[in-house]
């Protein structure tokens, strides 16, 4: 299905990975202008780019308050921000005629989510020390332990595909979707679909950041709870 849809550049490279390197490329020169052009005047006002750019690490911030702090909103907005707008604007990409979304593809996606899953892994044990972050997986009751640390396991491992098939597949069939739409009524009737198709992948970026503060609320939680207890 996907080798019978026209791209740019997969008319340039062909299909397969030249195609989804090219469109990773894009999506990366997008961001990285989206980025310049909202940091080359900074002013005290924000005006343009700036205030979009401002407005939207604003709202990651606040994302991320109410689930893991202020203060740990903060620290992770770098990772969270940075990732969702990659994710948006591969998202988008694929609703523009004659490209394709990164994360359609789960070797797009799958490597996200071994990213985060790392990435939160690694500060719980930094934040806890490596004993104690996986001595939380035995749970309370130590006469269940030995049951509950490979559940524990296999329930954060599973959050990889999670991650990645979650995205993968609702892009894929956003894609899928309006693909069939414009072999139908190539003109009129997909206008509609195109405020729904923005929508969904607006939602699906949300979704995806917000369970990164999650899996990190989850993995620095118990250092929090020490901290207020000896304060």
């Amino acid at each position: 299905m996907g080798e019978s849809v026209f791209t740019y550049i997969g008319a340039i490279v062909g299909h397969g990975e030249g195609m989804i390197i090219g469109h990773l490329i894009l999506v990366a020169v997008i961001v990285l202008l989206l980025a310049k052009s909202a940091t080359k005047s900074l002013k005290a006002v924000p005006s343009g780019s700036q205030n979009i750019l401002e407005a939207y690490l604003g709202g990651v911030i606040s994302m991320g308050r109410d689930v893991i702090g202020e203060a740990n909103a903060r620290k992770y907005l770098p990772l969270v921000a940075t990732v969702g707008l990659f994710i948006f604007v591969s998202n988008v990409i694929g609703i523009i005629p004659g490209f394709e979304s990164p994360t359609s593809n789960i070797n797009v996606t799958l490597p996200l989510a071994i990213m985060v899953f790392v990435y939160y892994n690694y500060e719980g044990i930094r934040a806890q020390g490596l004993v104690h972050y996986f001595a939380h997986f035995a749970g309370p009751v130590k006469l269940l332990a030995p049951l509950m640390f490979p559940i524990e396991i296999v329930s954060h491992i599973s959050r990889i595909i999670s991650l990645s098939f979650r995205l993968f597949g609702n892009i894929k069939g956003d894609d899928l979707f309006l693909w069939v739409l414009l072999m139908l009524v190539p003109y009129f009737a997909p206008l509609p679909a195109y405020l729904l198709l923005t929508f969904s992948a607006l939602l699906q970026t949300f979704v995806f950041m917000i369970l990164i503060y999650v899996y990190l609320a989850g993995a620095v939680a118990l250092e929090e709870h020490d901290n207020k207890a000896h304060a």
